[in-house]
């Protein structure tokens, strides 16, 4: 079962190597937002910010630090959708020299899914990371 674009775990998507080319389903009805970031240019926290405040277009008082990026992911009433899909292509280089950041981040997407998963905040919503 296509889980992408669901509101239940997991919220944080792992492609094997093998399977980067397959499609995976659209959203079955409303607004889609998708964000294609680049693990390469991801390799510390500066890089991974910027990424992140350029493909999903954060507002200029993005604090670029964790607790903000938290915020923001939480928040995207600047770029309104149903459903929010962020894709990490090469991202086995992301954060590659600091294992604790690259746990910080999952920890973050995993934690924006679940509230926009859940309702929370956002009933009938979605926000879903495809690793790839």
């Amino acid at each position: 079962m296509n889980h992408y674009w669901t509101g239940e775990a997991p919220w944080v998507h792992h492609l094997e190597e093998d399977a980067q080319h397959s499609s995976f389903l659209l959203p079955p009805s409303g607004t889609s937002y998708v964000a294609w970031l680049d693990g390469a240019k991801m390799g510390d926290e500066q890089g991974l910010f910027e990424q992140m405040s350029a493909r999903l277009r954060f507002p200029v008082y993005f604090g670029w630090n964790w607790n903000a990026l938290s915020d923001c992911l939480g928040d995207m009433k600047w770029a309104p959708a149903d459903h929010y899909l962020i894709v990490i292509e090469r991202s086995a280089l992301m954060l590659q020299a600091c294992a604790e950041d690259r746990e910080i981040l999952l920890r973050i997407l995993n934690a924006a899914g679940r509230r926009w998963g859940l309702g929370m905040d956002h009933p009938g919503k979605t926000f879903n990371s495809l690793l790839l």
